[in-house]
């Protein structure tokens, strides 16, 4: 089966990433999206972040529905802060036969040559990049060599982050219609972000 990573903190997961992970799998040959749940990005700061298990809950809630997406923990396991090629290599081990390609926005594609192995995962997993703004560069993106990529020009996009979530959130607007009702209730009862 051919699966593609969405990899991400999910801090909190959103309907911009559903809706994305949703349209990718009705549009591509994509049977499943894993919303790989990420205890800590190198390249942020672990602190702003819920705890892992909170976010993971709040990624599994919001695709109970949809068998076609689902919350990964792999990373769970792995040594912190964790570099991508180390889950990609535990995946294809764990699942040997299942194929992997990889879910990113145009945004991390500029920073693609500063991931570390970056040559060994595009070498070996398929790239599936969607733009992040209505001012995408899509058309000036960077050349990777070597890189399968596939650029989805038409993939919705949402003017919605999760941060701009947080923000409303400490500032006590409304954001029930930015998450999906079962993740928006877990938040609210919960006082995250708050």
């Amino acid at each position: 089966m051919k699966v593609g990573l969405y990899f991400g903190t999910f801090n909190p997961i959103h309907v911009g990433h559903l809706i994305l992970a949703n349209y990718l799998v009705q549009q591509t040959d994509l049977k499943q999206i894993w919303f790989v749940v990420t205890p800590h990005n190198p390249f942020k700061d672990k602190q702003s972040l819920l705890a892992d298990h909170h976010r993971l809950n709040l990624v599994k809630i919001a695709v109970e529905d949809n068998p076609s997406l689902r919350a990964s923990d792999i990373e769970f396991g792995m040594q912190q802060p964790n570099y991508t090629i180390h889950t990609l290599t535990k995946l294809t081990e764990t699942y040997p036969d299942y194929s992997f390609e990889i879910v990113m926005g145009e945004d991390n594609l500029f920073g693609l040559k500063k991931w570390y192995n970056y040559e060994e995962i595009i070498k070996k997993f398929p790239l599936h990049i969607y733009p992040r703004s209505s001012t995408s560069t899509l058309g000036k993106r960077p050349e990777i060599e070597g890189a399968k990529m596939q650029i989805h020009e038409n993939a919705p996009m949402m003017h919605i982050s999760a941060s701009m979530i947080r923000a409303f959130i400490q500032e006590k607007k409304d954001v029930r219609y930015l998450l999906t009702e079962a993740v928006f209730k877990y938040v609210d009862e919960m006082n995250f972000y708050k």
